[in-house]
């Protein structure tokens, strides 16, 4: 491969670059860029831009955050919150509100708009696409919940059911003297299939653990409504189930 030839290709992708990006005037100071980058939608990602004092503002005119909460994707934790900023300052971007924005000067503006359109894309990538880390979140803030309320836990235990699987439970709290052994889950989006998998782990363990155990499903509602069948579900298998909103409510009986 020669340098011509990557040339040749620097100079069709700044082509294409120009060929697929259009531009539009708003009302007011703003005008509208639309460019060739999808996002999740299979829609072309647009940003917005007007001067101010001398340099420019680029903004996303809050598409990415709000596109996320509709989809069920909160971001009001402090963790999830501080990742965010992370992010963002990444890139050099700040959050104003729920705006993603970015300040460039004439000679800034193609860097600043590139980095933008990358935040946008990424900030997209981290919370909506990786399911698996969102859901990763939520068992970080059931340690740190365990932590600061100096619970002693042991994480990630398997126990072997009486069909002779294995079940892996987030958190087993030993019998103490006054409390038999308490398995906690965590379960980030308690719906019924999710209801219905740990009812099925611990119907299956139930049998073969001291007959005192118990079990609680820490439930979080911060991302949905949980349904009133998932909440009687689980307690018709005596599962006490426990939405992260009310999980004061349970600190005594844990931590003695």
């Amino acid at each position: 491969m020669s340098v011509a030839e990557i040339e040749k290709l620097l100079k069709d992708y700044r082509a294409w670059l120009k060929d697929k990006t259009t531009l539009r005037e708003l009302n007011g100071d703003w005008v509208e860029i639309t460019t060739p980058y999808l996002d999740r939608h299979n829609d072309a990602l647009q940003i917005y831009a007007r001067g101010e004092n001398g340099d420019y503002l680029l903004s996303d005119d809050s598409y990415i955050i709000h596109d996320l909460e509709a989809s069920g994707c909160n971001l009001n934790t402090e963790k999830r919150q501080d990742l965010l900023r992370m992010t963002l300052n990444g890139f050099g971007v700040k959050l104003n509100k729920d705006a993603l924005e970015t300040h460039a000067t004439a000679e800034t503006f193609p860097l600043r708009k590139h980095n933008l359109i990358q935040a946008m894309l990424g900030v997209n990538d981290l919370f909506y696409l990786a399911k698996p880390f969102v859901e990763s979140l939520f068992y970080e803030d059931g340690v740190a919940w365990l932590d600061v309320n100096d619970i002693r836990y042991t994480p990630k235990v398997k126990f072997t059911g009486f069909s002779g699987f294995d079940h892996l439970f987030d958190f087993v709290i030993l019998k103490s003297r006054k409390q038999s052994e308490r398995i906690i889950q965590a379960i980030n989006r308690p719906t019924r299939e999710t209801a219905e998998a740990f009812i099925h782990a611990w119907t299956d363990t139930r049998d073969v653990r001291p007959p005192e155990s118990k079990a609680y499903a820490v439930l979080n509602d911060a991302e949905q409504t949980i349904s009133g069948g998932v909440m009687y579900a689980f307690r018709n298998y005596q599962i006490q189930p426990v939405p992260w909103t009310h999980r004061a409510e349970v600190v005594t009986e844990l931590a003695a």
